[in-house]
């Protein structure tokens, strides 16, 4: 029997007949990244390969890395290996990275989802042999409103809080969601103000030509009252702090899709919860294996034993693997001096 081509160990997904490693946790010579997320592109490798709408943001959040960027379907051989990039539509730049060796095909999904948000690039299925997937939502209560509707909601909410006077303030990741929400807000409501970390995440994917929706900075100089008539776009890690603060009387909305959950609004403290996710609901995980032809699924992270159990009912054969993957609350980990900053500016302004 063959040995697989790509294996599972401490420090990541390795190729040993390529000598890479894709979205290593661990310090490697030649590491292959679906995404700029903190869960899956870790500071400290020799060499970096992603797709070229992540190159301004790995920069930004990594520092002077040795990085290489190609486009979707462009392919690059390393010791013979083929390696190849997907749309994986999780978030600008995400890719699935396709492994293929001597008749022997992987796809490495990373985080992804199938409904077309209007930014990132579609998720396009892989055809492979082996299917590596992620399950964070992979149970059937975790079913996702089409987007249209999901801004709908979000618009008429705007749109009352300026009727009501009060200020409106939008929670969602800096890399992602900030970005999706941004591109399907009702401009014509008003202006959209950033938080510092988010806006830093912009400019990044500014500087990548990728064209977003105007905002305004939000600066120790920008006048409260104005602000409050707009829409302001947050981290989850400004949630509760002296800069949100500074904004009462507001009205808070946190976009998650564990908004699913009762109880979860809750206990994020929020007025409004949005369900809005960018990695696959129930559905789309299931369309989105079933579409590779895959002849095993292997599943990283999320509700990995309740759904390689669920799969293996109804014909796929599935096994549940150990990962770092799924920590994706990166905004505590790379805005803390920034979050230092900015809550010192607070401080002062309100002294």
């Amino acid at each position: 029997m063959a040995k697989p081509l790509l294996e599972f160990t401490d420090r990541g997904i390795y190729c040993e007949h390529g000598d890479f490693y894709i979205d290593p946790w661990k310090p490697v010579d030649d590491a292959v990244i679906t995404h700029a997320h903190a869960d899956h592109a870790y500071v400290g490798h020799k060499r970096y390969l992603a797709h070229e709408l992540s190159r301004e943001v790995l920069y930004y959040r990594l520092g002077d890395i040795n990085l290489q960027t190609v486009a979707y379907g462009e392919t690059v051989i390393k010791n013979g290996v083929e390696v190849c990039l997907f749309p994986a539509g999780h978030v600008i730049g995400s890719a699935q990275i396709r492994v293929s060796y001597k008749g022997q095909v992987w796809v490495v999904s990373g985080d992804y989802k199938t409904e077309d948000d209007g930014i990132s690039t579609p998720f396009e299925p892989v055809k492979c042999h082996h299917f590596i997937s992620e399950c964070t939502f992979g149970m059937p209560v975790y079913t996702w409103k089409p987007q249209s509707q999901l801004f709908t909601d979000v618009n008429s909410w705007w749109q009352s809080n300026v009727e009501n006077g009060l200020g409106t303030i939008i929670v969602g990741y800096s890399l992602g969601k900030a970005q999706r929400i941004l591109q399907n807000l009702d401009l014509s409501i008003g202006k959209v103000y950033t938080h510092g970390v988010i806006e830093n995440t912009n400019e990044a994917l500014r500087r990548n030509g990728v064209v977003l929706n105007p905002t305004h900075r939000i600066t120790f100089d920008s006048p409260k009252e104005e602000v409050r008539k707009g829409i302001i776009l947050a981290p989850p890690s400004a949630v509760g702090t002296p800069w949100m603060r500074k904004f009462q009387p507001y009205s808070f909305g946190y976009c998650s899709g564990w908004m699913a959950i009762r109880g979860a609004k809750r206990r994020r403290a929020a007025d409004r919860g949005f369900i809005m996710s960018d990695h696959a609901d129930w559905n789309g995980l299931v369309s989105a294996i079933d579409a590779t032809g895959c002849e095993c699924v292997y599943l990283t992270h999320g509700y990995t034993a309740s759904f390689t159990r669920y799969l293996n009912e109804i014909g796929f054969n599935a096994r549940e693997v150990h990962t770092l993957y799924g920590g994706e609350e990166e905004d505590a980990t790379i805005t803390e001096n920034e979050e230092k900053k900015e809550t010192a500016e607070v401080k002062e302004a309100d002294a």
